[in-house]
C-alpha cells in the first residue's frame, strides 16, 4: 500500500513537513534540525513534526536515504545545532536576551527557558530537546551562562541523539501500520500535541502557582 501523505500545514504552507521534504530532500531536513536548534530565528520552523513525518516516508521508501543512513545524520545536525546556539551564547552574552518583543522574539520564550534551567539545571540540556521553543534558547542561554562546555556537550550528545534518533524511530515504527498511513494528519496533530503539553503542563503550574501566592483581600471592611 502506497503512503499517501498529505500533511497539514500548521502555518504557512511552505512549512509543511511533507512539502519541505519533497522540495529539499535530506539536505533539507538536517539544515532546519540545525537552524531549528541552534538559532533563535529557527524557533518558527518545524521540529518534530518534521522528524516524525521523515520517518513514515523512510517507512514508505520514499523521498529519503534509508534510516540507517537518516537518523544518524539528523543527531548530529541537532547536536551541531546545539553547539551553534552555545557559541552565541558564550560570545553574545546576556545582551542578546535584551531584545524587545518582536515578531519573531518573545521575552516570555527567554523566561520559559530560564525556567527550565531553574528546576533542572544542567539537565534541561536534554529535556528541552522534546519542547519546542525552548530548546531553540536552551543552548544560547548555556552559552550566555558560562555553562562548562565539556558538560554542554555531553547533555547535547544525550538530547541530540534522543530527540534526533527518537521522534523519527517513533514516525518510521508508526509508518508500518496502515491506520497510521490513512490519518497522517491526525497523528501529526497527535504528535504537535504532545511537543507542547509540557508547555501547558508547566503554564498551569505557574499560574496556579501564582494565583496561590495573590493576597486575599481583607474580610472585614474598615470602620467609617
Amino acid at each position: 500500500m502506497t503512503l499517501a501523505v498529505a500533511t497539514i500545514a500548521l502555518g504557512p504552507s511552505w512549512l509543511d513537513p511533507d512539502f519541505l521534504i519533497q522540495s529539499f530532500g535530506l539536505l533539507g531536513i538536517l539544515f532546519i534540525v540545525w537552524a531549528e536548534s541552534g538559532l533563535l530565528i529557527g524557533l518558527f520552523l518545524p521540529g518534530d513534526s518534521l522528524l516524525f513525518t521523515a520517518g513514515l516516508l523512510i517507512a514508505d521508501g520514499r523521498y529519503l536515504p534509508p534510516l540507517y543512513v537518516t537518523i544518524p545524520l539528523i543527531g548530529l545536525a541537532a547536536f551541531l545545532g546545539d553547539q551553534t546556539g552555545y557559541w552565541i551564547g558564550r560570545r553574545a552574552g546576556p545582551a542578546i536576551f535584551k531584545r524587545e518583543q518582536s515578531r519573531f522574539f518573545d521575552p516570555a520564550y527567554v523566561e520559559r527557558a530560564h525556567a527550565f534551567f531553574e528546576k533542572y539545571g544542567a539537565r534541561t540540556v536534554v529535556i528541552a530537546r522534546f519542547v519546542p521553543i525552548v530548546r531553540t534558547f536552551v543552548p544560547t542561554m548555556a552559552g550566555a551562562s558560562r555553562m562548562h562546555y565539556r558538560t554542554f556537550a555531553i547533555y547535547n550528545v544525550v538530547g541530540a541523539l534522543l530527540w534526533g534518533i527518537g521522534v523519527t524511530m517513533l514516525g518510521y515504527w508508526l509508518g508500518q501500520f496502515t491506520f497510521v498511513k490513512d490519518n497522517i494528519e491526525l497523528m501529526l496533530l497527535f504528535i504537535v500535541f504532545l511537543s507542547v503539553l509540557p508547555m501547558i503542563f508547566e503554564g498551569t503550574k505557574a499560574y496556579l502557582s501564582s494565583s496561590r501566592r495573590k493576597p486575599q483581600p481583607s474580610s472585614s471592611a474598615d470602620s467609617p
